[in-house]
């Protein structure tokens, strides 16, 4: 199911990686960092059901079909020359952590949480 966000307005990525250490008794220590995936968030106006629509699908297939699928993210960034650079998170888990508050005329705000296997630039 492809679902297209309007009015993304921040997202953040963070890298993990899993820090490797060797002390060998006759040389000096050294680590390295192996990759462990990318965790990070959104936050959207919400100016359609279609975060709400996404994670209802989610919980509902997990009830009923007792699995859970993953995604992918696309990221598109316009560099300063004014080309665009493509990046794809893949392996995606999402959770909704704040599906917004409420009230007279306001905007709700909502967040989303990932965490990606892997990304790669197209």
């Amino acid at each position: 199911m492809r679902t297209d966000l309007r009015d993304v307005t921040g997202f953040r990525a963070q890298q993990e990686v899993r820090t490797q250490r060797s002390d060998p008794l006759n040389s000096a220590p050294m680590e390295f960092n192996t990759p462990a995936g990318w965790r990070g968030q959104f936050q959207l106006d919400r100016g359609s059901s279609a975060v709400d629509d996404l994670i209802v699908q989610i919980e509902s297939d997990f009830w009923t079909k007792g699995s859970i699928g993953s995604g992918t993210i696309y990221q598109y960034v316009t560099e300063p020359d004014g080309s665009t650079s493509t990046y794809e998170f893949v392996g995606v888990s999402l959770t909704l952590i704040d599906s917004g508050h409420y009230h007279a005329e306001n905007i709700v705000k909502q967040v989303v949480a990932f965490y990606a296997s892997q990304r790669k630039k197209l």
